[in-house]
Parts: C-alpha cells; structure tokens; sequence
C-alpha cells in the first residue's frame, strides 16, 4: 500500500488512466465510423437486390434467385410495420438461424423480402474490434511504461533534493544537490529544456544552503572576533579592579567583570567547537568513579546513584565540562533536588524544575536563547557548549521532561577498544 502511495506510481497511474480512457473514446469513435462505414454497404447491396427483385416482380417475372422471398415469417417485425406503412427499408435480423441483413418493399399489400448473408460482415466488424482493442491495450502499456519512467525519474530527484534537505537541517550546510544546470547543459552540447521545475527547486534548495552557511560562518567568525578582542581588555579590567579598595563597589565591579570574562571564555570555546578544530584525547575510563568526582564539589542537593559502572572512552575533561554546565543549569533553572545516575554507558542529569522548553527538546539548545522564565526554564551558552562537547566524544545527547516533573538529560557514551597506538 505504501509503495503505490508512492509519487512515481500515482504519476505512473494516472497517465494509465488517462491513456486507457483516451483509448477507449477513440476505440469506440472508431468503431462507429468503420461499423456504419460496412454496415452502409451491405445496407446498399441490400437495397440494389431489392430494387432489382421489385423490377421483376413489376413485369410478373420470374426470378431464381433464393433469397428474395415473398412476405417471409422470418421478416423483422420493425421492418414489417415499416413496409407495412408503405415504406422500403433494411435491418439486420436472421434466416435460418444464421444472420442476414433483410431489404424490404411493399408489393400488392404484401412484403417483398431480399436478404444478404451478414455472418461474414460480423466476422468482420469482430476483428475490426479485436484490433481495436489490442491497439489499446498496447498503447496504454507503452504509455504506462513511459510514465513509470517518466515518474520514477522524477521521484528519485525528488528524493534526492529532500534527502539533502534533511542533511542541511540536521547540521550538515555543504550539502548540495549539485544538478546540472542549463549552462551546463549547453556546454555539454544538450538541449536546455525550457522549464525544469524540479531542477529549479533543487537550485533554490542550494542557493539556499550557500546563503545559510555564507551566514553563519560570518556570524562565527564574528562572535569568535568579538570574545577575542575582548579578553584582553577584561583581564586587565580585573586586575585593575583588584586594585580598588575594599567594599561593595569592588564586590559589584568584580562581580559583573567575572560574568562578561566566563561569557568571553564561553563565547570562544563555541567558536572553537563550531569550527571542527577540537580533538577529544581519548582514554579508558571508569564511568561512575568519574562522574562521581566530577560532582563532588556541586553541593548536597546533588545526589549520585551508580546502578552499574561501565568503562568507556572518553576525554576526562571534556566530560568533566559537560557535567558542570548540566548542573550549573539545573541549580540556575531548577529545584533541587539534582539527580545523577549512572547505568552502563548511559548518565542521566535530571531536576524537580519547570522542565525544559518544548523548543529546545524539538530544536536543542540554541545560542543566548533563554526563554520566557515565567513558562518554563531558559537556556543560553552553557548547553551549546554540552551539545558541543558532546559532539566532540561522539556522545548521543538527548533532552527531555521527566513524566513527574522536571528537566532529564541523557548521556550515551561510546563503549569500545581504544585505537593501537593509543
């Protein structure tokens, strides 16, 4: 059922149909014109015998041919009525059980009959339909094949332009249809069809995905330009503001100079880590032991549950990093209590919170986004910079609500023998 729901066999269908009724109407267009064609001459042999038989039935002749009858039983009742009426006419009926084309006249009140053998007529107009119809059966399956063609060509291009659609979503700008245009149809000496419309969508789709990416690298290199340029400055600003004396002035300047330089740091990791530079250092590790030291110093609303310890490969640090923005964001956007589980290869982050926006379990978290507070938690740098990461170890990362409340964050590290050499 799905397979004929496909575009290729409804394209493929449909000119079928139309072909087949197309056939048809022309079948029976023909049938009309050649039957009343063949008909027309037996009808005009019949009416010369007739008018030959009245001749010599005027002058009281005789006439030795057998199929000219006088008031036959076998007559057509219609055509009885009509000679009846005074009229001459024809019809197709029967004589001697075998189809005959009668001709009758009236003669002294009664019915003067000729008749011509009709079967051979029949035979005729039969095979005349016979061609017809195998005529139409051919045509209509040449027609299919071409449109089968016709429709699965389009259909694969179709799901070319929509399989590299899905990859431009899913992160992936230099993704490009790349089908020939007419320009370079012309050079290769081809024809230019006047009008592709799948072709155009594909070059839209293209164009599209160099614009998209044309702007996010400026935008990149922007942002990495910017936190750049501003590092210097804050690190003497906070050596400068350890100057000041003490009290609430240098606490409050201290205070903000401290936030802008950690946004800074955070603004050039996620440069770093949008430009493909960064390299884990793998090496084998005891999940649980890790994760467990990676949590110690976040306060007693963290609890740790080990359910089973796995050992994988993974980078130390990097994993280190993920962990704390997880619960930097649980304890900034949540409610304790902040709960860290470990089962296998998979760590679970979870909190009694609001939850995490639908847009950012949809979509995952996106830069200085943050949210409306008063429906639900926000997100900003810190979880671009665990998608980052996670990407980075090759970690499968998911967001989600917990059923009873709460924000979930799953973590699926890879388990595996470490490259020789390593």
């Amino acid at each position: 059922m799905h397979a004929l729901s496909s575009l290729r066999w409804k394209i493929a269908l449909t000119t079928t149909a139309v072909c087949c009724m197309v056939a048809a109407a022309l079948g029976i267009l023909v049938h009309n014109v050649v039957a009343a064609q063949i008909v027309g001459e037996v009808r005009k042999d019949a009416g010369a015998a007739l008018e030959h038989a009245l001749s010599h039935y005027e002058y009281g002749t005789t006439h030795g041919d057998v199929n000219i009858v006088l008031d036959p039983p076998q007559l057509p009742r219609p055509l009885r009525d009509l000679v009846a009426r005074g009229d001459t006419g024809s019809m197709v009926g029967a004589y001697d059980g075998k189809p005959v084309m009668w001709g009758a006249a009236p003669a002294d009140k009664q019915a003067l009959a000729v008749w011509i053998p009709f079967e051979g007529t029949r035979d005729r107009l039969r095979d005349i339909d016979t061609a017809i119809l195998a005529s139409a059966v051919l045509a209509a399956g040449v027609v299919a094949l071409a449109g089968l063609f016709l429709a699965d060509r389009i259909s694969r291009r179709l799901a070319t332009t929509a399989a590299v659609a899905r990859r431009i979503s899913a992160g992936d700008l230099d993704a490009r249809v790349a089908f020939p245009t007419r320009a370079d149809d012309r050079r290769r000496g081809r024809r230019s069809r006047d009008r592709d419309e799948v072709r155009d969508v594909a070059q839209a789709l293209d164009l599209m995905a160099a614009s998209l990416q044309e702007r996010l690298e400026a935008e990149k290199r922007f942002t990495a330009d910017v936190a750049h340029e501003l590092r210097t400055p804050l690190t003497g600003s906070l050596a400068a503001a350890a100057l000041l004396p003490e009290g609430r002035p240098k606490e409050m300047i201290n205070g903000r100079l401290k936030a802008l330089h950690l946004l800074t740091e955070d603004l050039l990791e996620i440069s770093r880590l949008e430009s493909g530079v960064e390299q884990a250092d793998l090496a084998r590790v005891e999940l649980g032991r890790a994760v467990e030291r990676a949590v110690a110093g976040a306060g007693p609303a963290v609890s740790v549950r080990v359910i089973r310890d796995a050992a994988v490969l993974t980078d130390r640090r990097r994993l280190d990093r993920i962990l704390t923005n997880l619960l930097v964001n649980a304890h900034k956007h949540g409610r304790p209590p902040i709960e860290v589980t470990v089962e296998g290869p998979v760590v679970t982050v979870r909190d009694h919170g609001p939850g995490y926006p639908p847009e950012l379990i949809e979509q995952g978290p996106q830069r200085f986004r943050t949210g409306d507070p008063g429906r639900g938690r926000g997100h900003g740098l810190g979880l671009t910079i665990v998608a980052g990461q996670a990407a980075v170890l090759e970690i499968a990362l998911s967001f989600a609500n917990a059923p009873d409340g709460g924000a979930s964050t799953t973590l699926r590290l890879p388990v595996g023998r470490l490259p020789e050499g390593s």
